[in-house]
């Protein structure tokens, strides 16, 4: 067995989530990418991968192993770009998950910059909200918001979320102008709550240098940010939503900023990766490009003082 062919198999594997797909990718027969797993599992003496006619996952000695192969193809990719004149060239296959909406409205429409500066990388983006397990699903590398729970990634801060709580003005003359943060009670507001979860997101307000938390009632909950927008410009109720997304709709008075003298606290931006993928050139250039572009942004910024390190 060709050891080196059995592990870029079984990483192509992984990464398409599927035999079927990853054998039309290598232009090989599904049978043969069968052939070659059974092989390498029967000689490294464990299960790398869970097969069910819906659905295939790594293992827990499969996902380690994972690991180590993308290590050493990397490193194998890098001995011989020496040799083949390529050294210096950023190349392979970079696979990204970001959240829903920053995805769209942030971070694919530049994507075309990225492509023409590295056309050898190439880029597998997922958009979603959920909680993905990166080493389990061979992703690289995510976006995350907010404070992070998983201790075993490495996290880069590339930007900073900055919420604002707004109203049409259609809502504040029918209801008024809520004068503190407990006139909330009397107000209605458009719940967003978690697609992972199912929980609704508490609001947040800096009250004398400490953060207050609210739970607002509302009449319509949504679990996309999209949604959440649509709703309050519709006049539904109050809403407190990523500064970034309401930018255009403050500037042209369609929304009002609410409680001002009570900013909501600012989230962080981290791009987070398995500690194996540090390595990889095409990873560094995307961190560097993604610091670069929130950079850019006016309300995505990274704040100032806040570094940006890997941890």
């Amino acid at each position: 067995m060709d050891r080196l062919k059995a592990m870029a198999t079984f990483v192509r594997i992984v990464e398409a989530n599927s035999f079927s797909r990853a054998a039309e990718a290598l232009n090989l027969p599904r049978a043969s990418l069968t052939a070659t797993m059974q092989n390498l599992e029967a000689y490294l003496g464990t299960q790398l991968l869970q097969r069910t006619t819906r659905a295939l996952s790594l293992t827990t000695d499969g996902a380690e192993f994972y690991q180590h192969c993308r290590e050493i193809l990397a490193a194998v990719e890098t001995a011989e770009s020496r040799f083949r004149g390529t050294e210096g060239t950023v190349q392979g296959r970079l696979r990204i998950e970001l959240p829903a909406a920053l995805g769209r409205r942030v971070v694919v429409p530049h994507l075309g910059q990225f492509h023409a500066s590295h056309p050898g990388v190439e880029l597998v983006v997922g958009l979603s909200d959920r909680l993905v397990d990166l080493t389990r699903e061979g992703i690289d590398c995510a976006l995350r918001v907010g404070d992070l729970e998983d201790s075993s990634m490495l996290a880069r801060t590339v930007g900073s979320m900055r919420f604002i709580t707004c109203a049409t003005p259609a809502y504040l003359a029918q209801h008024g102008m809520p004068r503190s943060i407990e006139e909330l009670d009397l107000h209605r507001g458009v719940v967003h709550f978690s697609g992972r979860t199912g929980r609704p997101f508490d609001w947040d307000f800096m009250v004398e240098g400490r953060q207050v938390k609210r739970h607002v009632r509302g009449a319509v909950a949504v679990n996309d940010a999209d949604a959440y927008v649509a709703c309050g410009l519709q006049g539904i109720g109050i809403i407190q939503a990523a500064r970034y997304m309401v930018s255009e709709h403050l500037a042209c008075g369609a929304l009002v900023e609410v409680l001002a003298a009570c900013p909501s606290a600012s989230m962080p931006i981290s791009m987070v990766y398995p500690k194996g993928r540090r390595a990889l050139p095409r990873l560094r250039v995307f961190a560097q490009w993604m610091e670069e572009l929130f950079a850019a942004e006016p309300f995505l910024a990274p704040e100032t003082g806040r570094a940006k390190r890997d941890n």
